[in-house]
């Protein structure tokens, strides 16, 4: 774990020394691949029963143990599967990056490693400092991959993500330092936390605060409605590996953090905000953001709005408050994670050879490269929640549980299917099919489009592959996450505590 953790930070920072081009693709390409190889084999060895503690557990003491910081890493049947998803989505965007041609790409990549390693720590962290810490590391590269290899509006773009991503990460730090302050167990370590506040629950009013906190914190960093505006123009403007990384894992954070650290910590305050978290996921990002998904004719913006969009189910699963709920959301947000990302990579392609993203200047694309058209609508039909896909078990599990919840809701975030079919659906006919638009006729004349080559194919595969694997089989994950959400959790044996359904 601490090797996939390390090689892409020690990669960049073997770039940044002055590495040859030459060698620097190499080396990025290595560190692209030794993460996805560690967690599969982390997976693989992974104790069939005990997911709810943590394996692979070690502390590194970091000089600020007596105030409780100490770099714990370690995996549990929730952590893991995102600790997956992100070293999956990490090497997919890795090596689209490799070929992308992008100015200045020993930086570039560079950022892209910077970004990686952050994100693997963030699902490895056993310590909450850490766990905030490895988060902000791979946002910064965010900022700078969006104002530097950005498309149209990428400055705005870059300062709008800033002002919103730094205002909830503030927000969310405020909620963590309050547990660690309540809590009276001078620790940031998620189990000694977790064993503190069940012996010793926090009191109503002060839970209802700290969750409010980290719903709002969290919520702004996963785009909750109505502090989303900032995803669709920044992943709009972003370059693609880094929408890839951010969209597909990296938004993923708050939604793991609820899960994780909101949920069992205060149940009370979770109890309170409940009814308010789903009113705002399922009218705002469902129905609202849903609608104005549907009329987009940007593909990029499209595709953003949508990732929007189907953060709302993940809010319903949460705020479901159940074991089934909470299970639902870690399987939607391995599913979404993977077909997002690969929707961002395909509508890149489809910018290559039409030299826009505007899809009425699109049309017949099919003709000419039938590879890609397969590969665009398989996956659009994936996001959508076909049966086959990981994302229809996500998304079955939490509409399951948001029935015991509210069968109202449940129909409200049903009707989301139906809005996710029309606007992907369309989106593919105006791009693939027919009539070519006489603006795609004199780029084609100009420059005329060919399917993908197996370079570019290689990444699609990955996680099309990934997509399929967990769709006709979800127990390869979802047995684990149902023992860590439904048993107690601990780092060794001496140390349990419960976590709340």
């Amino acid at each position: 774990m601490q090797l996939a953790i390390a090689t892409p930070l020690v990669a960049a920072l073997v770039i940044a020394l002055g590495l040859p081009k030459r060698f620097s693709t190499k080396l990025a390409g290595v560190a692209f691949t030794v993460p996805v190889l560690v967690a599969l084999w982390l997976w693989k060895e992974f104790p069939a029963e005990g997911a709810a503690n943590y394996s692979y557990f070690s502390s590194m003491d970091t000089g600020l143990s007596g105030v409780g910081i100490n770099l714990s890493l370690g995996l549990n049947g929730v952590s893991l599967p995102m600790f997956l998803l992100a070293s999956v989505v990490g090497l997919a965007a890795g090596l689209y990056a490799l070929r992308s041609g992008a100015e200045r790409l020993k930086i570039y990549l560079l950022l892209l490693l910077i970004m990686h390693g952050g994100l693997l720590g963030v699902f490895a962290s056993v310590d909450v400092f850490f766990f905030y810490f490895f988060h902000e590391l791979a946002l910064i590269p965010t900022f700078i991959m969006v104002g530097v290899w950005g498309g149209r509006d990428r400055n705005y773009a870059a300062m709008k993500m800033t002002i919103y991503l730094t205002a909830g990460a503030m927000l969310s730090l405020i909620g963590l330092i309050a547990i660690y302050v309540n809590s009276e167990a001078n620790s940031f370590d998620l189990v000694t936390l977790r064993e503190a506040l069940t012996a010793h629950p926090l009191g109503e009013t002060v839970q209802r605060n700290v969750f409010g906190l980290l719903m709002f914190g969290f919520g702004t960093l996963v785009s909750l409605w109505p502090l989303h505006t900032w995803a669709p123009l920044g992943y709009g403007a972003a370059p693609s590996s880094a929408a890839m990384l951010h969209a597909g894992v990296l938004k993923k954070f708050g939604l793991y953090g609820l899960i994780q650290i909101a949920l069992p910590l205060l149940p009370a305050g979770a109890s309170w905000w409940a009814w308010k978290l789903a009113l705002l996921a399922g009218i705002g990002n469902v129905l609202v953001v849903g609608f104005i998904t549907m009329a987009q004719r940007d593909l990029k913006q499209m595709i953003g709005y949508s990732s929007v969009m189907h953060m709302g189910y993940c809010f319903l699963g949460i705020a479901c408050l159940s074991t089934v709920g909470a299970g639902g959301v870690v399987l939607l947000m391995v599913a979404h994670g993977l077909s997002v990302a690969l929707l961002f990579l395909l509508a890149t392609s489809v910018h290559h050879r039409t030299h826009t993203f505007d899809m009425a200047e699109m049309g017949g694309l099919a003709q000419k490269t039938p590879v890609l058209a397969a590969f665009f609508v398989t996956a659009t039909m994936a996001s959508i929640g076909l049966p086959g896909f990981a994302n229809f078990w996500g998304e079955l599990t939490v509409f399951v549980a948001l029935w015991k919840f509210s069968p109202w809701l449940t129909a409200v975030a049903v009707s989301g299917v139906i809005i996710s079919a029309v606007y992907g659906l369309r989106a593919a006919a105006r791009v693939f099919f027919g009539p070519p638009s006489e603006q795609f006729q004199k780029v084609a004349a100009e420059h005329p489009p060919v399917d993908l080559d197996w370079w570019e194919r290689l990444p699609v595969i990955i996680l099309m592959a990934a997509l399929v694997v967990i769709g006709f089989w979800p127990r390869l994950l979802s047995d684990g996450v149902n023992d860590a959400l439904s048993q107690p959790v601990a780092a060794a044996p001496a140390a349990t505590v419960t976590f709340h359904r």
